[in-house]
């Protein structure tokens, strides 16, 4: 039987720094030339299959400001399992060498959407396998590794033990340092990759199936939290529209509510803006979520009757339902990253980006509208291309290598630890610390969260090593 052990963390939970770069980042410092960026979604050779792999190389530089500390020659192995989808990619020598990602999306089909207990088992079954591949790919073993880096929170703290575990064995049988990765903080720094230009402090907003998260980067480990949801995401309102509608599941409820509402009338439906008289940066989706729900029923729309099978009549009043909701889903983002812009610029006047990432990102609806409010305010849309904006282990190898560079890293497991071993699992894990103007009423009488935000952690262990 597989027993699962929640992390209890302390204050300070198990995050090391140490000062400088470690032994192993200075012993093979070299100098690497600029690259131009390939994008894996425009190689004539990425196709998306149930279980497939990225064979183009991605070739990037850091801003000049931070070229001079960069190590690249450093390879790191991430390992992504937060929530449906099991990911591992290897960065080294400047390169992303290789990415493999096994899709649940027939799980996701089956269950109209995650279902924690079958997630984690399809993880368990397939990530030694994705590993491997992501290894094999990469022409390396886990001896040219200099480390492993594994997303521990947020996410679902059943699939989160898969990757973790996994990413131990790896670290502890060939004594390679370990970095833990805040699944959020990878989505808004993997946009580093594509823009060489970013560069802290910049925006952020962060959208995806559990998430909703505008946030003001101000560098690496520190952020200050504009807005996040109330309730539900955007992911989860497409998704449940989608499965209503009765959408094709196996890709995500976003990409089918996308098709769909590009053949109806975004105005035909009357669906109020949530939150629209909240002068915060703050999201709810559950309200927008009901209000579909009852329009669907207005319109007696059978859900178990695929959009495939529906009449010409029934499959209209389906699409401008998608296109309805779409729009308004979309204008609350706007007004709340309208406002978040406006905070931010009083907080660091220099900024000069948005980033716009996660799964929802990959809507071209989403990013047009996005980009008009971002230039309004004249600043520069950042997107990263749609195969990094879904969970990825790209996102967390790069991640960890931003940390492990400046010495946050924890040191080798053991090669061997007992069953009843508690793992590091944060699925309740904020990322900066909340901006008094975004403080949210309804939020705060939510259950407390368990872990201190990641900015909090960095912040506590500075003062701890200057003292």
């Amino acid at each position: 039987m597989v027993r699962l052990f929640l992390t209890l963390s302390p204050a300070i939970p198990r995050f090391n720094l140490f000062p400088g770069i470690s032994i192993l980042a200075t012993k093979l410092r070299t100098k690497t030339p600029a690259f131009s960026l390939i994008s894996p979604s425009s190689s004539p050779n990425f196709q998306r299959t149930r279980f497939y792999s990225i064979g183009t190389r991605i070739y990037y530089s850091l801003p000049n400001s931070e070229n001079s500390n960069f190590d690249d020659t450093l390879v790191v192995l991430g390992i992504e399992t937060s929530c449906d989808d099991t990911a591992a990619a290897v960065r080294g020598n400047g390169e992303i060498l290789s990415q493999v990602i096994s899709s649940q999306a027939e799980l996701l089909a089956q269950y109209g959407g995650v279902a924690p207990k079958q997630a984690e088992e399809a993880h368990s079954q397939v990530i030694d396998k994705v590993v491997q591949d992501a290894l094999d790919r990469a022409s390396l073993t886990e001896k040219d590794l200099s480390a492993v880096a594994v997303t521990i929170g947020p996410g679902l703290s059943l699939c989160l033990r898969v990757g973790v575990r996994k990413a131990r064995s790896v670290a502890g049988n060939f004594s390679l340092p370990i970095v833990g990765v805040h699944h959020m903080e990878a989505h808004a720094l993997v946009a580093r990759l594509v823009e060489q230009e970013l560069s802290f402090p910049f925006m952020a907003l962060l959208i995806s199936g559990g998430h909703n998260l505008l946030v003001l980067a101000h560098k690496l480990g520190q952020y200050t939290q504009l807005g996040t949801t109330v309730d539900d995401a955007i992911g989860e309102a497409f998704d449940k529209t989608a499965k209503w509608l009765g959408l094709d599941m196996r890709r995500s409820g976003g990409p089918a509510v996308e098709e769909l509402a590009l053949e109806g009338d975004a105005k035909s439906v009357k669906f109020n803006v949530p939150m629209k008289y909240h002068k915060d940066c703050n999201f709810s989706y559950a309200g927008l979520k009901t209000q579909v729900r009852l329009a669907i029923e207005a319109k007696e729309i059978d859900a178990k009757c695929p959009v495939s099978s529906a009449t010409n009549e029934d499959r209209r009043n389906r699409a401008d339902i998608a296109a309805s909701f779409q729009r308004v889903a979309v204008l609350h983002l706007e007004e709340k990253c309208e406002r978040a812009i406006d905070w931010a610029l009083e907080l660091e006047p220099s900024i000069k980006h948005m980033v716009v990432s996660g799964g929802v990102a990959s809507n071209k609806y989403v990013r047009l509208r996005l980009n008009n409010i971002v230039e309004n305010k004249n600043l520069k849309l950042v997107c990263p291309p749609p195969s990094l904006c879904t969970d990825n282990g790209v996102m967390v190898a790069w991640t960890g290598l931003e940390h492990f560079r400046v010495g946050r890293y924890d040191p080798p497991p053991p090669a061997t630890e007992p069953d009843d071993f508690v793992y590091d699992l944060r699925p309740r894990w904020p990322l900066g610390e909340e901006y008094a103007k975004g403080r949210s009423k309804a939020r705060s009488m939510r259950t407390a969260r368990i872990h201190p935000s990641l900015t909090s952690i960095i912040r506590a262990d500075s003062l701890q090593q200057q003292t």
